[in-house]
């Protein structure tokens, strides 16, 4: 006999599942569309020719100050975070369409708007989690776009998937604390707008293992900060996004106020930072597809080889065809994920979360091949953002946990209610005596 199916599926019989966009996001999304158009697509050459003119590599181009001004002007500014005091105050499902958009210009959109990570996350939590004297110190200038921050949680010399093997120490002496250890992939710190990292590391060793871990803010013009050189991506700088930095802090030492949350609660604040963002990368790498997708079409359906138009070659078309059906699948998967984070939660949309961070950068990393394909050597020259779109998804099945620990997270969810109950060591001894 089948068993029943799980309760906890049973919310979406519960709670009527509507994907529509509702009057504000359409709004939202149309304005979005039009700031997209009419500045953003027109200033990514210049972004590209102002940076390559720039002293130091990590620097904003001018350009991204116009696009920044006028995004404000517009009201689209911080729509990612949904707390009223703070944000647009947009719930996940509203957000989600139009990180999508901002996907089709990820090196600009995003920031353009103040919505770029890991800024996006750092204000989060700062949110949830920060002090009054630490929002207004360093939340509000984010919220401004005054300065941009790193998060620095990844280690070289650990297995970082698994969070609980940080070793970065951070003791407490006094009316302080003192960070000692490395860290790599801090992204943003390369930036020379970059005023804070948010550093996660032991205060506890002998604390249970999701308890060992606290986080700290640490200004990045601290005496002991050393940020020793800047990780490439598949040969890519990243730098209009800030790089990413290899930091290594030596008896870096900050007031105890600069605390985060309390001590030993680093491992959740470090989840509740990562649900929501896993919504805006899966949604904006799907944006990067459909982006794709739309450039493949594009190319052909002008070019011409072995006397056919590309477009009337039957691989050609099914390639189109199957991205249309995995860029849509992915897409309804993600919404739904939105949808139970905003009504449920986070811990119970849990499954979804895990499953939007495998499905959405497999489904694009699939449209990114056959779009590099039909372009020839075009497509992995600089003449079309398709080279880079690659190499941002193929690095989001590491980002935020690699696919391997979401199945797995999957699957132990899934297998929870099958497992058998524990043995009862009493009556198994006594039988073993009869």
């Amino acid at each position: 006999m089948p068993s029943r199916p799980r309760a906890d599926r049973d919310i979406c019989q519960e709670l009527a599942v509507d994907f529509a966009f509702d009057s504000r996001t359409e709004e939202l999304r149309a304005q979005l569309l039009d700031f997209m158009t009419s500045h953003v697509y027109p200033a990514e050459r210049v972004v590209e020719e102002q940076h390559a003119a720039l002293s130091n590599q990590w620097d904003r181009p001018p350009v991204m100050d116009e696009l920044k001004a006028e995004a404000r002007r517009r009201g689209l500014w911080n729509l990612f975070l949904p707390n009223h005091a703070f944000g647009a105050g947009l719930t996940n499902l509203q957000y989600a369409p139009l990180a999508e958009i901002t996907g089709w210009s990820p090196m600009i959109a995003p920031e353009a708007i103040n919505c770029a990570a890991p800024d996006t996350g750092n204000m989060e939590i700062l949110a949830m989690f920060g002090t009054p004297d630490q929002q207004q110190r360093w939340l509000r200038p984010l919220l401004d776009g005054e300065i941009r921050s790193a998060f620095s949680m990844t280690e070289p010399e650990v297995a970082s998937s698994d969070a609980t093997n940080i070793s970065t120490r951070i003791e407490r002496d006094g009316g302080e604390y003192v960070v000692t250890g490395r860290k790599w992939w801090s992204s943003g710190a390369m930036s020379p707008r970059c005023a804070l990292a948010i550093v996660m590391g032991v205060t506890d060793a002998d604390a249970q293992p999701h308890r060992r871990q606290s986080m700290v803010l640490v200004p990045l013009d601290s005496p002991g900060v050393n940020v020793r050189r800047a990780t490439t991506v598949f040969g890519y700088s990243d730098g209009a996004h800030g790089g990413h930095a290899d930091i290594e802090y030596d008896e870096v030492r900050v007031p105890a106020a600069n605390l985060l949350g309390e001590e030993g609660s680093g491992f959740a604040i470090a989840q509740a930072r990562l649900g929501p963002g896993r919504i805006h990368h899966c949604m904006r790498v799907i944006g990067m597809a459909d982006r794709a997708l739309d450039l493949m079409c594009r190319r052909v359906s002008t070019r011409t080889a072995f006397g056919r138009v590309l477009a009337e070659q039957g691989v050609v078309q099914e390639w189109i065809a199957e991205a249309f059906i995995r860029l849509e699948q992915a897409r309804l998967l993600v919404l739904k994920a939105a949808w139970m984070m905003d009504r449920v939660g986070n811990r119970e949309a849990r499954r979804e979360i895990a499953a939007i961070k495998v499905a959405a950068p497999q489904a694009a990393l699939w449209v990114l091949e056959r779009a590099i394909q039909a372009h020839g050597g075009a497509g992995v020259s600089q003449d079309f953002p398709l080279a880079q779109f690659y190499a941002h998804a193929r690095t989001l099945q590491l980002a935020d946990g690699p696919d391997e620990v979401h199945r797995r997270a999957i699957a132990r969810d899934m297998l929870r209610p099958f497992a058998a109950p524990p043995e009862n060591t009493t009556s198994s001894s006594t039988q073993a005596r009869t």
